[in-house]
C-alpha cells in the first residue's frame, strides 16, 4: 500500500507542478508510447543480457512481495522464539535424542505444528532443523557450528542481494537509454529542418521527453524498488541471526530462557518484543498445550 501511495505522491507532484507552470501535458502523452518503447525495450533487453536466468527469476519473483507489508513483525518473532524455547526445553528435560523425530520430520512434529506461521516457512524450518540435527549428532562443537551458520547466512545474503544489484544496475542504465531515445528524436528532427517552427518545436519537445522519462523511471520508479528490496532482505537475514544466536547460546550451556533472551537481543528494536511480552507469550503457549 505504501509503495502505491509513494508513487502516486511522487508522480502527482512532478506532473502537477509541470501542469501548474503551464506545461502542455499533451506533448508528453503524444511522445509517451514511442519513447517508452525505446527506453523500456532497450533497458529490458540489456537487463536480460546482464543477468543470469536464476537472477532474472529471483528478481521477478521478488516483485510481488514489495507491494506487501513486511511479514517480520513482533508477533512472528515471538512465535519463533516460543518455538525455539519449546524445542530447547524439551531437549534439556528429556535429552537431545528426544527431539530427533521433530528434527527429521518437522511437518509431523507437534512442536512445529503448534506454531503455524513459522512452522510453515520452509527456509526457517530447514535452517533450524539442519543445525539441531548437528547438535543431536554431537560431532561438532559450538565454534564449528557457528562458522557453518555464518557461512550459510552469508550465502543467503549474497543470493538475496543479487536481485537488488540487478535492479540497481537497471536504474543506473535507464537515464542513458533516455538519452538514446532523445538523440534518436533529435536525429529525426534534424531530418525535418524544412518544417515550420511550430512543427520543429513539437518534435524537439518530443525528443526531450525521452531524457525526462529515462531519469524519471530510474530515480522515481526503479531505484526505490531496489532500496525497498534490500531492506526486506536485511530483515530475512536478521531472523536467521536470531535463530543462530539462540541455538549457540543453548550449545554453550545456557538455559532455554536465557538462550531465547540472547536471540531476542539480536532483533531490530522496532520489532523486538520486551522481556515481559516474550515471557507472557511463551507461558501462554505452554498453557494451551
Amino acid at each position: 500500500m505504501f509503495v502505491i501511495i509513494g508513487y502516486v505522491v511522487a508522480l502527482g507532484c512532478i506532473f502537477g507542478a509541470y501542469i501548474v507552470h503551464g506545461g502542455n501535458i499533451g506533448v508528453i502523452l503524444h511522445a509517451l508510447p514511442t519513447e517508452l518503447l525505446a527506453i523500456l525495450g532497450g533497458a529490458l533487453g540489456a537487463f536480460t543480457v546482464n543477468n543470469q536466468p536464476k537472477v532474472l527469476k529471483a528478481t521477478i519473483g521478488a516483485m510481488p512481495g514489495l507491494l506487501k507489508t513486511s511479514k517480520y513483525s513482533k508477533a512472528r518473532y515471538m512465535e519463533l522464539m516460543a518455538l525455539l524455547f519449546d524445542i530447547l526445553q524439551k531437549a534439556r528435560k528429556e535429552g537431545l535424542m528426544s527431539i530427533e523425530k521433530d528434527v527429521e520430520d518437522p511437518h509431523e512434529s507437534p512442536l512445529f505444528n503448534k506454531y503455524a506461521t513459522v512452522g510453515s516457512d520452509h527456509h526457517v524450518v530447514e535452517f533450524i532443523t539442519d543445525y539441531l540435527r548437528m547438535m543431536v549428532s554431537g560431532n561438532l562443537n559450538a565454534h564449528e557450528i557457528e562458522s557453518l551458520m555464518d557461512s550459510e547466512i552469508e550465502t543467503h545474503h549474497h543470493e538475496a542481494h543479487a536481485p537488488v544489484a540487478a535492479i540497481a544496475r537497471l536504474a543506473g542504465a535507464l537515464p542513458a537509454f533516455g538519452i538514446v531515445a532523445a538523440v534518436l528524436g533529435v536525429v529525426n528532427t534534424m531530418g525535418s529542418v524544412g518544417q515550420p517552427p511550430a512543427v520543429l518545436g513539437a518534435m524537439i519537445g518530443s525528443a526531450l521527453v525521452g531524457t525526462f522519462l529515462g531519469i524519471l523511471l530510474a530515480y522515481c520508479v526503479v531505484e526505490p524498488l531496489g532500496g525497498l528490496l534490500e531492506q526486506k532482505n536485511d530483515e530475512s537475514s536478521k531472523e536467521l541471526q536470531c535463530i543462530k544466536t539462540t541455538l549457540l547460546a543453548s550449545m554453550q550451556g545456557y538455559a532455554p530462557q536465557v538462550a531465547v533472551e540472547f536471540g531476542r537481543k539480536v532483533l531490530y528494536s522496532t520489532e523486538r518484543p520486551t522481556f515481559a511480552e516474550l515471557e507472557s507469550h511463551v507461558k501462554g503457549k505452554k498453557a494451551t498445550t
